[in-house]
């Protein structure tokens, strides 16, 4: 690349000039490319640990004047090729115009204006997104495509200077966090250490300090562990590659691929040597922080945040704090934990102002909303550009309409809709419909009225309690938290403080819970921004089926039956309605057995659209992962149980483990919020501190109820016995609180003995939980999600490699663990076209409800990539159309995209059978469909081959379903009708299923199919040990079979010119004396060879009989490969030595006697007619010839049953494929050695 020319005083140091002329120089660093010495050593090993090649070029060309002392850097160049150019540049275009020049300072002058003409016409061609990056940044990006070959779209996020530990011993050098791989690369005195890493191959990723490794970052995968250190920044280091890992993660998940935001805003001040994309992926770790911290929707972005003060106005303080401003929202989070918490919607805002400054005020901001409250802000940076960015964000949010649930109670009856309350005993009038019912079930808002308030209200039975003891709690709850409303406000807006979660700990009253779920949940947010959004989801999943509904159906009476909410059809079709929607909303999830429960739940509180809203904040923010198909998020949360079980109880953690008890319970207890195991009334206490605290109070409840049991526990003996006692003491964990008449409980009463139950009270075990494991903080929950997320999504796929091996092991001829090292290639070949494909087929978002085994396909590219370098019929420059004839082949259903057994499938018919299955492999890629033809042949001359072939080798089922369709065909055209159709349907359907391909149902092959397998098997033997034995072999193969194709259709052309009487006594002419002896020859030695062949035909595992014997009917010009000629298959063109066909005598099949086939003859004619068999004549469509004569001619010739016979070792050749995966450039000097990791 030119430079900006710059100044150097020493030249000669560190470099040796290559080229020079009077103006220029030309030099290659010391210690680059062959030679060096002592020198170029250390040289080298100084370049790779000061990062002087990030800045100096190992090349550079030099501007001298004669009498100057000073030169001037105008170019630098990565490899010989690219300096070469510059060189050649400058003597073409600027020798002579310098020559010209007297004066030395104009000559320098004009040098270095000419080249800042040239820098700035290139830069003027540029694409705009590069100029984002700094100079040094886009250095260091081409340095590590041209070290780890990578491909341009491989985006380098950040480098980092530090050592590798191999063994004992530190190598210090570069490591390369790019959006798929870590690349390390050292270079210490002439020894070069090169690791590659994709990030979906980590398993685990620590940072830890060891007495051997000093605070370092251990990188684990399947096969190796890696230690890297003395980073000069390590937590920023480990939190980058955190987020690759994690990208890498949801990548195997979801196939959710990385996508840069562009829409980034320029930073204020240039950012040196820091990349958009790790400005990007900066943004988006702290977009996270900020959503979970408030709760807020999964499309909210953070555009700043400022450090400032809140007036409290409950205890007249001024709180230090920071604030975030976003789209939507103005947040507020104090610097001591639980201090207070503030969310501010910008919908709800109707005056922003800046105060007048005071020594005790400065910078105040002034924040009204709709409530009438008014929020104070204070000691702000930069208050006037705050209030321009609000003022914009003001502008830009839409007015939204009031939404039907007001937040003041007093408006809340005016507002809702009325519904009278039924008594228990009095049913609803609408039957209910069984979910089990054949026919359609109406979900009409005219037959099923929508529940437009908690099903509770609808469904309250009158009881007692409200006017007792549990009546006057419950109104004491109620008061305290309306007190609570009048100092902290109501709504969205409220001061959320250590007081809150007090008052959340106690209980919140019913009439309030489904309100205070809203609001603590963010869940309201998401309502009142999508109005009308739930009702248009009903209209369009109305009367729509598919598996989830089917699912939906079969749960939905199981979901809390014991509730009179959901014993008629009011409450079942509003929670069909809501389950529905969600599934048509995020077909991803669809339905997750569970979801029912917590939903049903949800419908007591609330009405069905915040119903809605709650299970999506339930599933997409708060749970995420929970319910797919996986369960991921809460095997991911089971993972974290088990390590804080051992952090807090250390003595019962081992037990847990050997008993397997934690795995059993935790998904239970996770997936359902305890609802499912616990008396109802106090599993709805856990979910309203899940609600305000997320699952960190979900993993403290849990460790309160082992911590109870732990004694017990100690003393079990089986799974049994430990579930017993842990199900016994959630049973029997009761609410006194509670004034709704106690629900039966359907989980099994377990009691022993004739001893009463020890009740435990709910808020005894939640006040417990805050006293021993409060100290849990989100950020931890989060970094240990972080670990158990890699662990677990590794786990599952392994399990899913396990479960495709074990499903195609028996039918493919590998080992099992040769097909788990094919399967690790194939999905990494998936996985590339991901993130470094161009829209290929492979790469769209796949099907997470398809079996194991159809989730990852490839298309012919990477199929190609593929078998050139697992084949172990290497073709040369005819390998890729091999490969192209068995995609095509292999892909059976013809939608360009082949699974991983079927690519199993064709790799084990060139690797494992005999000599006649891989011959029968390579007989069919030379038929249609792996032969692709150029036109398509008409149905008559597909009738004519078909007859034919029934003639010369008998009535096969297939051969008889074609064509009795062809006479269905052509009776349709005359106005007849078929004759005997059914007859050959019914000996299809009943064959089918039974019999198996055998050579005798592999049709012919023409002449022009015969000539392209013979290119195939001279290109195949050209590498060859015995290359000339096997060339001779072929040659003599051939000429006996173009004879005996020859003779073959003398035999099949007499008996169709004969009359009906004469085919139907099977009388045919002799043959003449001339040909009698080929004929007998060639009959002879397929008679000899057919027991054998028979004896050893096996089915090949992707072969569809009925498919493939109507596709073979073309005859003619059908290779479809741009090969030319068939004649110029034995030409000295494509020889690829000489010395190979000189010896070879070339003569005419039509002068060409029995005795004259010898071993050194080629056959390149035809019989009957020597004046086409000239080169570039026309082929013979009459000229056939059968696998079985191929077969029998080829057992005939040692070298060529030695060649199909040999034995390759798959596992090698994915070993050096995996080497040579990534290419180094070529314009390197020297080559990288690969440590694989």
């Amino acid at each position: 690349m030119w430079l900006g020319p710059e100044e150097v005083l020493l030249a000669g140091a560190l470099w040796v000039t290559e080229r020079a002329n009077p103006f220029f120089l030309l030099q290659r660093r010391r210690g680059h490319g062959k030679g060096g010495g002592l020198t170029g050593l250390l040289v080298g090993t100084l370049d790779v640990v000061l990062d002087s090649s990030a800045r100096v070029a190992p090349y550079r060309i030099l501007h001298q004047t004669q009498d100057s002392q000073v030169y001037w850097a105008v170019a630098c160049g990565s490899s010989r090729k690219e300096i070469t150019k510059h060189w050649e540049w400058l003597e073409n275009n600027l020798l002579q115009t310098l020559s010209i020049f007297d004066n030395e300072e104009d000559i320098t002058t004009f040098v270095k204006g000419k080249i800042h003409g040239i820098i700035a016409e290139e830069n003027k061609n540029e694409q705009p997104q590069s100029e984002e990056d700094p100079g040094k940044f886009k250095e260091a990006e081409l340095k590590m495509r041209k070290q780890f070959g990578m491909p341009e779209v491989e985006k380098l996020v950040n480098y980092y200077s530090c050592s590798y530990w191999k063994g004992r011993v530190p190598r210090q050098g570069w490591l390369y966090l790019t959006v798929n791989h870590l690349c390390f690369y050292s270079f210490l005195l002439g020894k070069e250490v090169t690791l590659v890493i994709q990030w979906v191959d980590v398993t685990q990723l620590e940072k830890n300090a060891t007495l051997l490794f000093p605070e370092c970052i251990k990188v684990s995968t399947r096969d190796n562990e890696l230690y890297f250190s003395m980073f000069l920044n390590i937590n920023e280091t480990f939190k980058l590659m955190e987020q690759l890992a994690n990208i890498a993660m949801r990548q195997l998940l979801d196939n959710e691929s990385f996508l840069q935001d562009k829409s980034l805003p320029k930073p204020r001040k240039p950012l040196k040597n820091i990349s958009a994309l790790k400005r990007d992926l900066d943004a988006r770790a702290k977009n996270e922080c900020y959503r979970a911290t408030f709760r807020l929707p999964k499309d909210e972005c953070l555009d700043g945040h400022t450090d400032c003060t809140l007036w409290t106005p409950f205890n007249k303080m001024h709180i230090p704090g920071q604030m975030f401003v976003s789209n939507n929202y103005i947040c507020f989070a104090s610097k001591a934990e639980e201090a207070c918490h503030l969310i501010i919607p910008l919908r709800e805002v109707t005056i922003v102002e800046k105060a007048d400054s005071s020594n005790v005020l400065p910078s105040p901001l002034s924040i009204s909303t709709k409530s009438k409250m008014t929020f104070l802000f204070a000691n702000l940076k930069d208050r006037d550009f705050l209030v321009q960015r609000i003022s914009d964000f003001l502008q830009r949010t839409p007015s939204k309409k009031p939404c039907s649930r007001c937040l003041s109670s007093d408006a809340l009856s005016s507002v809702v809709q009325e519904v009278p309350e039924l008594p228990s005993s009095s049913p609803l009038a609408v039957s209910p419909t069984s979910a089990l019912s054949n026919r359609p079930v109406s979900f009409s808002a005219g037959e099923v009225p929508t529940a437009s308030q908690g099903l509770l209200k609808l469904f309250r039975r009158n009881s007692e309690e409200l006017l007792g003891p549990k009546g006057a709690k419950e109104k004491m709850k109620e008061e305290s938290w309306n007190i609570h409303f009048f100092e902290y406000g109501r709504g969205m807006c409220m001061y959320r403080t250590a007081k809150t979660r007090e008052l959340v700990q106690k209980g919140i009253p019913e009439n309030l819970r489904g309100e205070l779920w809203l609001l603590f949940s963010g869940a309201w947010n998401e309502m009142v921004t999508h109005p009308g959004y739930y009702a248009d989801l009903v209209e369009k999943s109305m009367g729509k089926y598919n598996l989830a509904t089917e699912e939906i159906e079969r749960d939905l009476h199981r979901s809390m039956p014991e509730h009179p909410a959901f014993q008629n059809e009011l409450g079942i079709a509003a929670l069909r309605r809501v389950l529905t929607a969600y599934a048509f909303r995020n077909p991803t999830i669809g339905y997750c057995q569970a979801m029912n429960i917590v939903t049903s739940v949800l419908l007591l509180y609330c009405n069905e659209e915040e119903a809605f809203w709650l299970l999506v904040a339930l599933c997409e923010r708060m749970l995420p992962d929970y319910y797919n198909t996986r369960v991921v998020g809460a095997l991911v949360d089971q993972g974290i149980f088990e390590e804080l079980t051992r952090e807090y109880l250390p003595q019962l953690s081992e037990k847990m483990q050997d008993l397997g008890v934690i795995s059993t319970i935790s998904l239970s207890w996770f997936l359902t919020l305890f609802l499912s195991v616990m008396p109802f009334e106090s599993a709805v206490v856990i979910v309203d501190c899940f609600f305000y605290e997320g699952i960190k109070f979900i993993l403290q409840v849990s460790l309160a109820i082992l911590d109870a049991n732990v004694e017990k526990l100690l003393q079990c003996c089986d799974e049994g016995e430990a579930m017993t006692i842990l199900g016994r003491y959630l049973d029997n964990v009761v609410n006194r609180q509670s004034v709704s008449p106690p629900i039966p409980h359907l989980h099994a009463l377990l009691t022993s003995g004739d001893d009463p139950p020890l009740e435990i009270d709910i808020f005894e075990l939640i006040k417990t939980s805050y006293e021993k494991f409060s100290n849990l903080k989100a950020d931890d929950i989060e970094q240990m999600r972080f670990k158990q997320r890699l662990k677990v999504i590794q786990s599952l796929e392994d399990t899913a490699k396990k479960s495709v091996v074990r499903a195609v092991s028996s039918d493919i001829g590998f080992s099992i663990e040769e097909l788990e090292e094919l399967y690790v290639v194939f999905k990494a070949k998936y996985l590339m076209s991901c993130y470094w494909g161009n829209n290929r087929a492979a790469a769209a978002r796949r099907d997470q409800s398809l079996p194991y085994l159809e989730q990852y396909r490839i298309d012919m590219e990477q199929f190609k990539e593929l078998f050139i370098s697992l084949t172990p019929w290497s073709c040369g420059t005819h390998t890729p159309v091999l490969a192209g004839r068995l995609f095509r082949l292999l892909d059976e259903n013809r939608d360009s995209l082949i699974n991983f057994k079927e690519f199993v499938t064709g790799m084990s018919g060139m690797y494992h059978g005999d000599l006649t299955e891989k011959l029968k492999v390579l007989y069919k890629l030379h038929l249609p469909p792996a032969l692709n033809p150029e036109e398509a042949e008409s149905a008559l001359e597909a009738t004519s081959y078909f007859t034919e072939d029934v003639t010369t080798e008998g009535n096969t089922t297939l051969c008889c379903l074609y064509l009795s369709w062809i006479w269905s065909c052509l009776a349709e055209e005359k106005g007849t009708s078929p004759q005997d159709y059914r007859y050959y349907l019914r000996m299809w359907a009943k064959e089918k299923e039974a019999k198996k391909e055998t050579i005798k149902d592999l049709p012919k092959m023409s002449q022009e199919q015969f000539i392209e397998l013979c290119k195939t098997l001279y290109n195949m033997f050209s590498e060859d040990p015995v290359e000339q034995e096997l060339y001779h072999a072929i040659a003599t193969v051939a000429s006996l079979l173009l004879r005996i194709g020859e003779v073959g259709k003398k035999f099949s052309n007499r008996p169709m010119r004969k009359s009906e009487d004469c085919k139907a006594n099977n009388t045919q002419d002799p043959v003449s004396e001339e040909e009698s002896p080929t004929s007998e020859q060639s009959q002879n030695s397929a008679v000899e060879q057919q027991p054998q062949a028979d004896h050893e035909d096996k089915t090949c595992g992707d072969a569809q009989p009925e498919k493939a014997q109507p596709e073979n009917q073309t005859l003619g010009d059908g290779s479809g490969e741009g090969q030319g000629s068939p004649l110029q298959l034995l030409s000295d063109d494509e020889t690829k030595d000489d010395m190979s066909m000189s010896s070879y005598s070339m003569v005419s099949t039509g002068s060409l006697q029995c005795e004259d086939i010898a071993d050194d003859t080629v056959l390149v004619g035809c019989e009957g007619s020597s004046s086409a068999a000239r080169y570039g004549s026309t082929i013979d469509t009459d000229w056939s010839i059968s696998f079985e004569q191929i077969l029998a001619s080829m057992l005939t010739e040692t070298a060529l049953v030695n060649y199909f016979e040999k034995k390759v070792n798959i596992l090698q050749k994915i070993k050096d494929q995996k080497k040579v995966e990534r290419q180094f450039s070529s314009s390197s000097d020297y080559e990288l050695s690969s440590v694989s990791g």
